[in-house]
């Protein structure tokens, strides 16, 4: 009987697919120039791998995440411009994370006009815990009013500021919650819109140890 997938164990198929599927050509991917399409060839590819050796819920869009049973959603964008979208539920997520961990696999294409098939290069590939998917600089500020001695005033007058997408009652509540529970620094960058806009640049490029994000690759 195949075993349950775990969070540890998915963070070494990752690396082991990362490994893998940068040897091999895929001439399903030449010529292809859609992002959306690629990240979904390799999601599905990724998914797959993990049906194979583990026992594994494979989300669907009425879940919202891709693997439910490991509360994670994967990821997959270009290196060229790293981002994505998710879907919005609250204003609280640019504050205290999306609610759920991300699998992010971040992939250079290049395409051989030879042999006629694409070689996906990924160059980066992370695990981000959901107590991290919080805004950057959204987080950041409201720590450092905090540390300030900054109250709910304070607080109000920031968020109205970044121009977070809630109404007063919601602001009054949201300033209260974070009077009582400070909010971890995010490292994501997450753009107000009809679904939230997050961008990867940030967690690409980071060299340093922070608890809660596993650089994979």
């Amino acid at each position: 009987m195949k075993p349950e997938l775990t969070r540890s164990e998915l963070i070494i198929k990752a690396k082991e697919f990362c490994e893998s599927e940068s040897l091999r050509p895929i001439p399903e991917l030449f010529g292809v120039t859609d992002g959306k399409a690629v990240g979904t060839f390799i999601e599905h590819r990724f998914k797959s791998l993990l049906e194979v050796s583990y026992l594994v819920e494979i989300g669907n869009s009425a879940q919202g995440i891709d693997l439910p049973s490991v509360n994670t959603d994967i990821k997959t964008t270009s290196i060229k411009q790293p981002q994505s979208s998710c879907p919005f539920k609250s204003a609280r997520q640019k504050i205290y994370g999306l609610g759920y961990n991300l699998l992010l696999f971040v992939y250079d294409k290049q395409d051989d006009t030879i042999s006629q098939t694409a070689k996906l290069n990924f160059v980066s590939c992370v695990f981000i815990d959901k107590s991290r998917t919080g805004d950057y600089q959204t987080t950041r500020g409201i720590n450092e009013i905090l540390q300030r001695n900054g109250n709910r005033d304070d607080i109000i007058a920031f968020l109205e500021d970044r121009r977070l997408p809630v109404d007063e009652i919601g602001m009054l509540q949201l300033a209260d919650e974070i009077i009582q529970n400070p909010p971890l620094q995010g490292y994501l960058t997450i753009s107000n819109a009809l679904q939230w806009r997050l961008q990867y640049g940030r967690i690409v490029e980071l060299d340093e140890a922070i608890d809660g994000i596993i650089k994979i690759v």
